[in-house]
């Protein structure tokens, strides 16, 4: 996860001295001699170059073109909303601590940090919290410590919840990393993956509170060597059900990383560089529709290799889902660290075809590669624009690549658009859309923190624990349509500074406005409530997908509202390792007017929504 920014490591080997060998006094008289004359000859020649060199004009200093970002007017500062953010961790009932297993090796998945997921488990409606939790490693667990869980939470629809892990089915002890969850049997309720490293778990959700292990008779439990990161269920060959798309990190053991040996000078032993372990595949899994899934990966044209040595060359984090030119069928766009990022477009063939660098997508504007972790996507100008957002390394700004005027073109807009200069000396790794003030524009909200420790002690602009960003989104038509929002603007709570890694949001409480989980490595959660007051109205809206795809994760909504046009998918998976909720929220603004809502399903037909009311959840059947 380093960046040439990193300090290097220190070389301490040294070469071997050649063999000594012995040679007789006139040899030795003999080369003596010759050592002068050409000793001779070296001092005139450098006399001469020297002179040569004074005689010369001296060379013009060079002039380096500073970048400078985009200037945010103070009136547009002060335009920024007034809406704070409490801290209610505690008083909510969460008492859940990540895990990561950390005693000093300093081993690569300790610093990944883990996910979290928003979904209504028990189908009450309101919105429930599942936490992905790490492990210690084999005798390392310290003295009179418990082996640490998953964990779930259920929400009493009030935004207060209760601890329902133990007997739950999913009290389950792993090194996890990420999750993903939709029906995948069409049963009505929510089922979870857990990715992890050395094995992801498929549990089925059997109603009241049950879940069952059910990993190996759907066959998604990887090769038992991989290491799988974020993960997404979508219907991506139209067939009514839910595959599965798993990344891959990198190849990982603790052998391979104690060989890799990486040190920080000031520092010793540090979490090493994905470029010092070898790559990997992802896995998509076709569903079958009987509870199994048939392993496509290599059919399906998601495998990519190294050019050169032929090796798989994979390092992903993120993974986004989403339809890049408007055909109707799903995408993929893959957050790789230090290899290029991948765009897997969808052949409507059940085959992709890897256009990253055709897409613009693959490379920063420079075409360097960036440490890349969580990443989203979204219509942020509320026209046919389509913006992915990618957190990358720390002084790797995030990358805002927005949808140009030719199809699957896309160009980095990030210094432009006001992300770029502000998030440039931040690691970023949780990112999302969402519109925190309901105004109708979304905006955008970064988690952060390092992965050393003591990263002060080598690069004074980093620190460990690291503040979120909050991203308002002005709506301009000129300039900058982001803006950094100051403490001043939502409290200081959400600023808390944390070893940031997954997010997600939900409407925890049935206020209408999104509230917000950032999750930390070897830490407790954040679960912060919105609580705005400006008096923005707003809509939300469940799908419910008949006969098939009952969660309808990839349907598309368009609501006009005053004129205005906004655009929502039913998406879970975004961000870092992390889910959001199922249902979509539409900001309204000042206004109550909804002149239409049209919902495009997943298997492409389209239905315009009559009757929709504004302040409430209206659910929306296929079939009705």
């Amino acid at each position: 996860m380093r960046t040439n920014e990193e300090a290097k490591e220190q070389n301490v080997n040294q070469p071997a001295p050649p063999d000594v060998e012995t040679y007789d006094d006139a040899v030795i008289g003999k080369a003596f001699r010759f050592s002068l004359v050409l000793l001779g000859v070296l001092v005139v020649a450098g006399g001469g170059a020297l002179w040569w060199l004074k005689r010369q004009s001296p060379a013009p200093t060079p002039r380096l073109t500073q970048l400078s970002a985009p200037q945010v007017p103070p009136s547009l500062i002060s335009e920024i909303p007034a809406v704070r953010f409490t801290d209610i961790t505690a008083e909510a009932g969460i008492t859940f601590t990540h895990v990561n297993g950390a005693y000093g090796d300093k081993l690569l998945p300790e610093s990944m940090g883990g996910g979290g997921a928003f979904f209504d488990f028990d189908n009450d409606g309101d919105q429930d919290l599942f936490f992905v939790n790490s492990c210690y490693w084999p005798g390392k667990m310290p003295e009179g410590a418990k082996p640490p869980t998953m964990a779930l939470y259920e929400n009493d629809g009030t935004g207060h919840f209760r601890d329902v892990t133990t007997g739950s089915g999913l009290d389950i002890v792993m090194y996890g990393q990420g999750c993903a969850v939709g029906d995948y049997d069409n049963d009505g309720f929510v089922d979870i993956f857990i990715s992890g490293v050395h094995g992801n778990r498929l549990f089925r959700n059997h109603g009241e509170g049950r879940f069952e292990d059910v990993t190996a008779k759907a066959g998604v439990g990887g090769s038992g060597l991989d290491w799988s990161t974020s993960c997404a269920f979508f219907d991506y060959d139209r067939d009514g059900d839910l595959d599965l798309f798993v990344v891959n990190y990198v190849q990982w053991s603790k052998e391979i990383d104690f060989e890799v040996g990486y040190k920080l000078v000031g520092i010793g032993r540090a979490y090493g560089q994905p470029r010092d372990f070898p790559g990997t595949f992802p896995f998509l899994y076709q569903n079958n529709g009987d509870g199994t899934f048939t392993d496509v990966s290599k059919w399906a044209g998601i495998q990519v290799k190294n050019p050169v040595t032929g090796v798989p060359a994979a390092k992903s984090l993120g993974v986004v889902v989403a339809d890049l030119d408007h055909d109707g069928w799903p995408d993929l766009i893959v957050a790789n660290d230090t290899v290029q990022n991948y765009v897997f477009h969808n052949n409507r063939d059940g085959t992709f075809k890897e256009i990253g660098a055709l897409s613009g997508i693959a490379f920063d504007s420079y075409g360097q590669t960036r440490g890349a972790m969580g990443i989203d996507v979204a219509r942020f100008r509320n026209d046919e624009a389509l913006g992915v957002a990618i957190g990358n390394f720390a002084n790797e700004m995030t990358a805002l690549y927005v949808s140009q005027v030719q199809p699957l073109t896309f160009a980095d807009e990030a210094i432009t658009e006001g992300i770029g200069p502000a998030s440039r000396l931040l690691l970023t790794f949780g990112i999302f859309f969402f519109d925190y003030d309901l105004d109708g524009r979304l905006d955008v909200l970064a988690a952060n923190g390092h992965l050393e420790t003591d990263i002060a002690k080598v690069q004074q602009s980093q620190t460990y624990e690291q503040p979120a960003q909050l991203f308002w989104n002005a709506g301009r038509a000129r300039g900058p349509s982001f803006v950094a929002v100051p403490p001043a603007k939502v409290g200081e709570d959400l600023f808390q500074p944390i070893v940031g890694r997954g997010s997600a949001y939900a409407d925890i409480d049935g206020d209408g406005d999104l509230d917000v989980v950032l999750m930390q490595t070897g830490g407790p959660p954040l679960l912060l409530r919105n609580d705005q007051r400006l008096g923005h109205r707003w809509v939300r809206f469940r799908l419910v997908g008949n006969p098939d795809n009952r969660d309808a994760i990839g349907a598309e909504i368009k609501l006009t509202s005053a004129g205005r046009t906004m655009y929502r998918t039913v998406m879970p998976t975004r961000g870092y390792l992390s889910q959001s909720e199922l249902p979509v929220t539409f900001g309204l603004g000042n206004s109550e007017r909804i002149d239409s809502v049209e919902v495009r399903w997943p298997n492409g037909k389209v239905k315009s929504v009559r009757g929709a009311v504004a302040g409430r959840l209206n659910v929306v059947r296929q079939a009705d």
